[in-house]
C-alpha cells in the first residue's frame, strides 16, 4: 500500500465521520463493491455517512471517496459530491445512486475518474492486494464551491485546498483475490 494520500495537503481541523455499513480499516461489504468488480453482491452502492463535530464558520461540505492503491499511478477518484448544505450531517446509504435522488437539495455529484456523475464501488484488480477506499468529508467556508459540473475530483480537491476548514476521514479496504 502506498502513502496517505492526505499527508501532503495543509493541516486543518478534524472531525468526525461514521457510518451504519463501513468501519475503520475494515473491508468493505459486498454491496459498496462496483457490478463490474467480480464480487458477488456488487451493486455500487454509495455508503452512509453521519458526520459531527465540524469547524465553526462550515458553511458547505463536499464528500470523496478515493483508492490511492489503484495501479492507475494516480489512484482512482470513485466519488465527489459539492455543495452539501452546511446543516446537512447525513448521507443515506444509496445516495451516490443515478440520479441522486439521496442528495441533498443543491448536492452535485461530478464525474468520478469513469466519468460518471455518481459513486462508482470499490473494483480493485484480481491479486493486487488489499486496497484503501478514503471516504472524506470536507467542511468548506464557501456555500458553493464553484467548479464546473464537469469538473474532474482531483481539480475539486485543488479548489477546495483554500477553502477547506476540516476533514473528517473514514477509510475501509478492499480486494479481489
Amino acid at each position: 500500500m502506498s502513502h496517505n494520500p492526505l499527508a501532503a495537503l495543509p493541516e486543518v481541523a478534524i472531525f468526525q465521520v461514521t457510518s451504519n455499513d463501513i468501519a475503520e480499516g475494515l473491508p468493505l461489504p459486498p454491496r459498496h463493491y462496483s457490478g463490474m468488480s467480480g464480487v458477488e453482491g456488487g451493486k455500487d452502492l454509495s455508503p452512509h455517512l453521519k458526520w459531527s463535530g465540524a469547524p465553526e464558520g462550515t458553511r458547505s461540505f463536499a464528500v470523496t471517496a478515493y483508492d490511492p492503491d489503484a495501479p492507475t499511478g494516480s489512484g482512482l477518484w470513485h466519488w465527489a459530491v459539492i455543495n452539501i448544505p452546511a446543516s446537512v450531517t447525513e448521507l443515506p446509504a444509496g445516495a451516490g445512486s443515478d440520479p441522486s435522488s439521496g442528495l441533498p437539495q443543491g448536492a452535485l455529484q461530478l464525474p468520478n475518474d469513469l466519468r460518471l456523475a455518481r459513486f462508482i464501488g470499490a473494483a480493485p484488480p484480481a491479486g493486487d492486494g488489499p486496497h484503501r477506499y478514503y471516504f472524506v468529508v470536507h467542511a468548506l467556508d464557501v456555500d458553493h464551491i464553484g467548479v464546473d459540473p464537469n469538473a474532474t475530483p482531483a481539480l475539486l480537491g485543488f479548489t477546495m485546498l483554500s477553502h477547506t476548514l476540516g476533514r473528517a476521514v473514514l477509510v475501509a479496504t478492499g480486494e479481489v483475490k
